[in-house]
């Protein structure tokens, strides 16, 4: 096998596909975005430790096999290669080529236990075979078609420079052949988002352009009892295949309700139907937003805690007395045999890793597919621009594990950083926004140089571009990397032992909030009353 230069960067989730189960993706298509990309973020939320690899783009002999492995290293079957892979950036290949995903399970029963391509695995397969959105359906159908699907079900996000796709996926139960799936182009212009649900209704039958579905993917529903023509109306794939419940819809329509409502807010987008209310409408596939969208208004919409809403999670008891979002698990629990259940939020602290990609038509591939990176929890992580002409990682990116903390893991630095915060957050996280606005402002501010000066060295030495390209998102993350180390640092200095040290370092008494301190007062009615000052005289003694 002979390597190409280039080398690519592939995401490894070293945990399990269990773990990654609350993920969210945004779409923006060229005619939605500011400056004419396409723009589509992916957070990794579960419990595991994101380790960015590289590996090099490739040439293949004939009849030479790939393994298709489960997330514990065990080769499920082996494929064949084709005679060149492309070169891949987490989820971005040298191409420009995007694909995100979350998981929406849908009907447990069609999931096949007897082998084939698991999800993880069909994204990377594609992201070195595609060269457009459109080639990398064909890729992804194709592979499930040949060799199986092992996953349930999946709501892709594909896109390349010009255009965008969502394609969701279910398999057809033990034994079956291939999979179920339907994919819908974006419509130019608008924007889109799923978050572990189903999120295709209707669907033109005949315009391929615009729409392409397995041959089955009707006939297998009413076969399944799924979806009855004569009294269900119009076959609508979510529902077929996704059935929603209300536990469901909060967990998932709640974060798609909130992208429209701060992307839209002149559509007046009710909560009913992530609430569950019987006989809410359905929130559209996609939306026109009331402004274009940036790579930075996305980032944004990325730190969600549905701030200003009667679901905001900054507020309120359950947010203690320093306003934090974050809730432990389990979501759900009961209290005198009644259900409860939190909020489930866009940015939550069980965030491995998140990926706002770019991709630009107007600039040749190496620089003009950008993927912005950032390690844990979105609201307090650091965006880091990875290009697609890049030839190696941050190396800090590339250590440690969930087993044991590591100041060398950027990740685990990311971490301690945002679990620290929690002591007392209304404060600490505006020391950690500081240094996130700073270095994330510098990045944006330096982009346009950085830019210009590779696409001079690609006119001549395209080699050299890369290295310049490269060494610069290294220098970048591992910048980010020593910063946060000194904000850790700084936080435990800063607030020791529940103080708050001023300008010249004296610790500070600042208690709690007053809101909060009525709250504890109000349930715990005369056991915290201050006795008044008068002295007591003792009793004679016995």
């Amino acid at each position: 096998m002979r390597k190409a230069m280039l080398l690519v960067v592939v995401i490894i989730l070293g945990m399990g596909g269990r773990y990654a189960i609350g993920c969210t993706n945004i779409i923006v298509t060229r005619g939605a975005s500011t400056d004419g990309s396409v723009i589509i973020s992916y957070s990794v939320d579960g419990e595991f430790h994101p380790t960015l690899r590289t590996t090099p783009a490739a040439d293949h002999a004939s009849g030479e096999l790939q393994d298709i492995k489960d997330w514990d290293g065990k080769v499920l079957l082996r494929i064949p290669y084709p005679a060149h892979t492309y070169a891949v950036t987490g989820i971005m290949n040298e191409h420009q080529v995007v694909i995100g995903e979350t998981t929406f399970d849908g009907r447990p029963e069609l999931e096949n236990k007897q082998g084939g391509i698991p999800y993880w695995t069909l994204m990377r397969l594609t992201l070195q075979r595609a060269r457009t959105a459109r080639e990398a359906i064909k890729v992804m159908t194709g592979l499930v078609g040949e060799f199986g699907y092992a996953s349930t079900g999946e709501s892709f996000s594909i896109g390349d420079p010009n255009e965008a796709w969502i394609l969701e996926m279910i398999g057809p139960g033990d034994g079956g052949k291939g999979a179920i799936w339907v994919a819908v182009r974006v419509p130019d212009g608008t924007i889109a988002a799923h978050a572990n649900k189903s999120r295709i209704g209707t669907f033109p039958l005949k315009d391929p352009d615009n729409c392409v579905y397995s041959a089955n993917v009707i006939d297998f529903a009413i076969q399944r009892g799924y979806y009855d023509p004569k009294t269900d109306g119009p076959f609508r794939y979510c529902d077929a295949y996704c059935p929603a419940t209300a536990q469901k819809l909060r967990y998932t329509e709640s974060r798609v309700w909130s992208i429209f409502r701060r992307a839209a807010p002149s559509l007046n987008f009710s909560a009913d139907y992530s609430r569950g209310v019987t006989g809410a409408r359905p929130y559209p596939l996609s939306i026109k937003a009331d402004r274009k969208l940036g790579v930075q208004d996305v980032m944004a919409l990325m730190r969600d805690h549905y701030e200003g809403t009667p679901m905001d999670m900054t507020a309120g008891v359950d947010a203690g007395p320093f306003g934090s979002p974050l809730r432990s698990r389990p979501m759900t629990f009961q209290l005198d045999g009644k259900p409860f259940s939190w909020e489930r939020p866009i940015s939550t602290q069980q965030t491995g890793c998140s990926y706002v990609a770019n991709s630009r038509s107007f600039l040749p591939d190496e620089v003009g597919g950008v993927l912005w990176y950032g390690l844990d929890d979105t609201y307090t992580s650091c965006y880091v621009p990875l290009y697609a002409g890049n030839t190696a990682v941050p190396p800090s990116f590339t250590q440690g594990s969930l087993k044991r903390f590591s100041w060398d893991s950027a990740w685990w630095v990311f971490n301690l950083v945002a679990n620290f915060s929690q002591l007392k957050f209304s404060y600490m996280v505006k020391d950690i926004q500081k240094v996130q606005q700073e270095l994330e402002g510098n990045f944006f501010e330096l982009q346009p140089a950085i830019e210009k000066t590779a696409q001079a060295m690609l006119a001549t030495d395209p080699e050299r571009a890369r290295r310049f390209l490269t060494d610069y998102s290294v220098s970048a993350g591992e910048q980010v990397t020593r910063r946060w180390k000194e904000l850790a640092e700084a936080l435990f200095t800063r607030y020791n032992d529940g103080y708050v040290q001023d300008a010249s370092g004296e610790p500070q008494e600042l208690g709690y909030p007053e809101s909060w301190l009525r709250e504890v007062v109000r349930a715990r009615p005369g056991q915290l009353d201050l006795p008044g000052d008068e002295v007591i005289k003792s009793p004679e003694s016995y």
